[in-house]
């Protein structure tokens, strides 16, 4: 099989397509043809060796992996070859097939296309977490979503427009406002300029906010706390923005606000019984239509059987 394979970080120029043998599954695991994998901002991270976890090397990129089961090791009982599956790995998408562990997999419904299924898998999850469980956004509320043409914030929108908030969202460009328009935000302003809280003060129905979500951090980071109203959340999803921004510790007492961490992994690890029904919910809802898919950018497989390709979540 091939694989996208670099034995340094760094950079892209330490990975090259490589032949290695398909692997075997073991006890309790299964082997997967690999259809599509999602890549975001973590991706890039690991690549580089940036992130928080640093795998062993040689490494394969692409943690959000989807595709069709087509072997299964002894002592696997609730997954049969065939069966369409998603799985969050440290790695190992890039790639035509993986081994994994059965009781990390989960079906796809029927209805719900593979690379859609890999484009939600962390995001959406992510967002329902954020807004639901760290931030108890309640209907009437206001939200604010930094970065909301991208994965999480287009989840976001959706999941805060269903529960009844009214969304004000941040995306860089024309076509990516009209885009947020259209996922149910009700007013969308550009993220830089002089006067953002200027702006956000118009677009919020009180001129404050109740919860900001951020995955971007970066320079606009205080201007978006301070635009919370009394008894605020700032939910710290991540830094797409580059830079980890810092807060005057006097601007939560001022407001008695709240600068909320949301760690998805710890909320996969302390309770997954939980996390599997709501993604089920979730997948379960974008097979229907109720949700849409993550904003992508597709990269068409290389020609020949198996060949997988990638989502590029925006």
């Amino acid at each position: 099989m091939e694989c996208f394979e670099g034995d340094a970080f760094g950079s892209l120029d330490h990975f090259r397509l490589i032949e290695r043998p398909i692997p075997v599954p073991e006890s309790h695991q299964v082997r997967i043809r690999i259809e599509a994998t999602a890549l975001g901002f973590v991706d890039g991270l690991m690549v580089q060796g940036r992130y928080q976890i640093r795998p062993p090397l040689p490494y394969v990129p692409g943690g959000e992996i989807a595709g069709v089961v087509d072997a299964v090791g002894p002592g696997v009982g609730h997954l049969d070859v065939g069966d369409r599956v998603v799985t969050w790995q440290l790695g190992g998408g890039l790639s035509e097939y993986t081994v994994v562990a059965a009781d990390e997999v989960e079906t796809v419904p029927a209805g719900l296309p593979l690379a859609n299924a890999a484009a939600m898998l962390v995001d959406y999850q992510t967002a329902h977490y954020a807004l639901f469980e760290r931030g108890r956004i309640a209907a009437g509320e206001t939200v604010l979503i930094a970065g909301a043409a991208g994965g999480v914030g287009s989840a976001a929108i959706q999941l805060a427009a269903r529960a009844g908030a009214y969304v004000v969202a941040l995306a860089s460009t024309p076509e990516k406002r009209e885009l947020v328009l259209a996922l149910g935000a009700k007013a969308a302003i550009a993220p830089g300029g002089d006067d953002i809280r200027g702006a956000i003060m118009a677009a919020a129905p009180r001129g404050v906010v109740d919860v900001v979500v951020d995955p971007v951090g970066g320079a606009g980071f205080e201007a978006l706390f301070r635009s919370l109203a009394k008894e605020g959340r700032h939910l710290v999803i991540g830094f797409a923005g580059g830079a980890i921004p810092t807060l005057p510790a006097n601007l939560p007492l001022l407001k008695s606000a709240a600068l909320v961490g949301v760690e998805i992994r710890h909320y996969l690890a302390s309770r997954p019984l939980e996390a599997g029904a709501v993604r089920a919910a979730l997948f379960g809802d974008a097979a229907s239509g109720a949700l849409a898919g993550a904003p992508d950018r597709p990269v068409p497989p290389r020609p020949g059987p198996g060949r997988a390709g990638c989502t590029l979540a925006a």
